[in-house]
């Protein structure tokens, strides 16, 4: 029996090596949809097999700027004509919104920073007001740290949205969300596959900031601000280098809390991030659905994700 094939729908073929190659060595077949521009003929049937989604909510930033809404089409496509999506319509939705990320978070009991929605540019330092100073701003629709800033006054807050230097939201969406001081300079983040943890990576934002992009094509220089590797490499810099680690022996509660929620919300693949405060509070802050994976940390992982992966995908493929 010929497994079907797995199609892989994204806009980012830098960030796709480390995958096809988990897929490869799992024995699978493979086709690649980049999902940048097109046609698309509602009346006429895709092909058999699995469709697995990684679209990001960053794709506008490398020009992609109409990949969100065709990544829309083409679910809704698929799923009308009863095709197995992996991250599917209802999660891509997720993927692209902050709010709906920390609403589902905290309707499912997971703490949350306290955060604030400004619709539209006009709107955010009013909305700032009932956030005490320091506070952070961030995209709704983002990635990469995109228009995260620290602010230690609400005068600064309006100084800096009156000025030419304001980073305008794709969406119009921009969070205000309290600053919380880290019990130590690190985030983590659970990766989670198939119903499964799989390892949790420690990010260091003492030298990595707010730019917490785990792949290999987002790593940079702290001092220089430039990729660390030409896009497109696979091989990571030294481990010592890194802004991300394995968190060795990571065992929390937290874990099957991240579980559940991936469950309830048909997150087959997820990365989901925490910062530990200083006051003794777990606060999840960001929810990933096209998540990465480092080749550093895959060194000294206990299991590959990009494998674990390819497996789940075979396993999903082989129950059609």
């Amino acid at each position: 029996m010929t497994t079907p094939t797995i199609y892989a729908l994204h806009e980012n073929p830098e960030w796709f090596p480390p995958f096809a190659e988990a897929l490869a060595a799992e024995g699978l077949h493979v086709e690649e949809w980049l999902l940048t521009d097109g046609v698309l003929d509602l009346g006429s049937a895709p092909p058999e097999g699995v469709f697995w989604s990684r679209i990001s909510a960053s794709s506008h930033t490398r020009g992609h700027d109409l990949s969100k809404d065709y990544s829309r089409a083409v679910l809704s496509w698929l799923e009308s004509y009863g095709r197995r999506t992996v991250n599917g319509r209802q999660v891509l939705e997720l993927e692209m919104s902050k709010v709906d990320q920390l609403a589902r978070l905290r309707a499912a009991g997971i703490d949350t920073p306290h955060t604030v929605a400004a619709v539209g540019r006009q709107h955010v330092a009013v909305a700032a007001d009932s956030v005490p100073a320091p506070f952070v701003t961030k995209h709704n629709q983002g990635g990469k740290g995109l228009g995260v800033r620290k602010f230690d006054s609400h005068a600064e807050l309006r100084r800096y949205v009156d000025s030419d230097e304001f980073e305008e939201p794709q969406d119009g969406i921009t969070l205000i969300q309290e600053y919380v001081q880290p019990a130590r300079p690190s985030i983590t983040r659970v990766e989670i596959v198939g119903g499964e943890f799989i390892y949790a990576i420690e990010a260091d934002t003492a030298r990595g900031g707010f730019q917490l992009c785990p792949a290999d094509a987002c790593a940079i220089d702290p001092e220089t601000g430039r990729p660390v590797m030409p896009p497109g490499a696979t091989v990571a810099p030294e481990i010592g280098q890194q802004l991300f680690s394995l968190r060795q022996g990571f065992d929390h509660p937290i874990i099957e809390a991240y579980l559940a929620f991936a469950r309830d919300n048909d997150l087959e693949v997820c990365g989901i991030e925490f910062i530990e405060s200083v006051d003794g509070r777990i606060l999840t802050y960001d929810v990933n659905t096209n998540t990465n994976y480092n080749a550093a940390v895959e060194q000294l992982a206990p299991r590959s994700a990009p494998r674990a992966l390819a497996a789940y995908l075979r396993s999903v493929a082989e129950s059609l």
